[in-house]
């Protein structure tokens, strides 16, 4: 029998972090670092992605992971960390939203041009913040952050027919408000 010094290295991340959340119980703060590590870059991309500001994402970053390891004796299933934290996540960030007047982006013209890519992107973003929240996070997070039915589901504490619903009106809406803008 020959060993495979690949398999013997590879770690299962899905196993890597039981054992990290396992560890986070007992107060361990290497796993502690671990899990931010590891979570920290997809977290702070959906919080901005939701709120569209950089800054304020980062404040819900932290205090997404804050409130995740406060309330760790919650999750009854170490495999279930991810989804536990993305939900606290993108919870804090439909307070934030409930909280603020909706801005509209506005396209500067008397910015350097920076091609048509640009003007797409900040017309998506006016587009999507047109969108009702609950719209708006069902549709980046399916779309933009390419989570699956079941995890939307998860993270937006909703069932599975629920996310298809809305993802299909905000694909509609979205759809429209598009048609609507090029038309100008």
């Amino acid at each position: 029998m020959e060993w495979n010094v690949a398999s013997i290295m590879t770690v299962d991340p899905a196993a890597q972090e039981r054992q990290w959340v396992s560890r986070v119980r007992t107060g361990d703060h290497v796993a502690i670092g671990n899990l931010i590590e590891r979570h920290r870059n997809r977290l702070l991309r959906t919080a901005t992605n939701l709120l569209r500001d950089r800054f304020e994402a980062e404040d819900v970053a932290q205090e997404a992971f804050l409130k995740a390891f406060r309330e760790i004796a919650k999750l009854r299933d170490d495999r279930a960390f991810s989804g536990f934290l993305y939900r606290i996540c993108v919870r804090l960030c439909m307070d934030r939203l409930r909280l603020k007047r909706p801005e509209l982006v506005e396209f500067d013209p008397s910015q350097p041009d920076r091609g048509r890519d640009v003007e797409n992107k900040v017309l998506v973003e006016k587009l999507l913040g047109q969108l009702p929240h609950e719209l708006r996070a069902t549709l980046i997070l399916r779309e933009m952050e390419q989570l699956s039915y079941e995890e939307v589901a998860e993270v937006m504490h909703v069932p599975v027919g629920t996310v298809r619903s809305r993802l299909h009106t905000a694909r509609e809406r979205f759809r429209a408000l598009w048609m609507e803008a090029m038309k100008d």
